[in-house]
């Protein structure tokens, strides 16, 4: 097994996946790494690392080395991509010296936050790293017809960031993005419980609630649940009962900032692809779009068909793993 292997790399704020030519995805984890302050050494990455979070002793703390789609902590982001690419081997069968890696970056990030992931990815050993845009990536993995010259209309919204991006041609036509995702729902949802029950509760508890009850259209049948927090005021464990109709409200900030983006991608769009949008609508991809209601109320905000992609949460990785052959093509052109 001499042949290079060749990677697609999502590297998300919430969570990371590899892809490989030959497997499909073969990594799917969240882009969290567990450190140990005094030896500065790696306890444990993933999912690992992430059940950790709000439960670890003084000594190790799990960072998120990305935030907002881009690197926060380089450091902690290269031994990150090694430990991960280490179980990729295992997993493949297949030493991963030296692959050829394509890695997405968000369409708003700058050059140096752009080399910075070009140069966490190098320090692994990869031979080739292509930089592709996730609008572009999230298309091609959501099956969309990147090439030709109809206007593909992505929204992706992930952990960090939402990304709009209006594709033809196999290039991006206008595009934007806000620093807006599931962490910053997740932040609503624990300042709108702290504000009107004044019990305090963790990350992962806000995401269980988004993920359980969260809505994004007003009008649906009312759900509760049951969570467990802190009272602010007595300090002890306290259980209250919240209602899916004030998460609503709780994401409803979050939810309009993200709409706005789009609105103003659509209006940049050149009027010949606005009458595709018409006919083709808009593909929803990342976490994000599992949002309860989403497709729905974005439909009725924008007057134009929304449709989910097949896999929302990996069609970004699944396109980077395909833009493989095309870089190829291209790069076979350009000789």
């Amino acid at each position: 097994m001499l042949s290079t292997a060749e990677i697609g790399i999502d590297l998300g704020t919430a969570n990371i996946l590899i892809y490989s030519k030959t497997k499909g995805i073969v990594l799917n984890e969240p882009s969290v790494v567990a450190i140990d302050v005094n030896t500065k050494q790696v306890v444990a990455v993933g999912t690992e690392a992430k059940q950790m979070v709000g439960k670890t002793p003084q000594n190790i703390i799990p960072i998120r080395p990305l935030k907002d789609g881009v690197i926060a902590d380089y450091d902690v982001t290269a031994q990150m991509l090694k430990e991960f690419l280490k179980k990729v081997s295992k997993k493949i069968g297949m030493s991963m010296r030296k692959p050829i890696v394509v890695v997405c970056t968000p369409s708003g990030s700058t050059t140096v936050e752009r080399r910075a992931i070009h140069n966490a990815v190098t320090s692994y050993g990869a031979k080739q790293v292509h930089l592709i845009e996730e609008p572009v990536a999230a298309a091609i993995g959501s099956d969309l017809p990147v090439d030709e010259p109809v206007a593909n209309v992505v929204v992706d919204i992930g952990g960090g960031t939402s990304e709009v991006g209006i594709i033809s041609f196999g290039g991006v036509v206008s595009c934007n993005s806000v620093r807006t995702g599931g962490d910053k729902m997740d932040e609503e949802i624990i300042h709108h419980i702290r504000k009107k029950y004044n019990i305090l509760i963790g990350e992962r508890t806000a995401e269980n609630v988004k993920m359980e009850i969260g809505y994004a259209h007003p009008n649906h049948t009312e759900e509760t649940m049951e969570i467990r927090g802190r009272d602010m005021v007595s300090g002890l464990p306290k259980t209250v009962v919240i209602t899916s109709t004030e998460i609503h409200y709780a994401l409803k900030e979050s939810l309009d900032s993200i709409l706005e983006t789009i609105r103003a991608t659509l209006e940049n769009c050149p009027p010949e692809l606005s009458g595709d949008i018409v006919d083709h609508g808009i593909v929803l991809t990342g976490g994000g779009a599992l949002l309860r209601g989403m497709q729905e109320w974005l439909s009725n905000e924008l007057i134009v068909p929304v449709h989910l992609a097949p896999n929302p949460l990996e069609s970004v990785a699944i396109g980077t793993g395909r833009a493989l052959k095309m870089i190829n093509k291209l790069q076979k052109a350009a000789k």
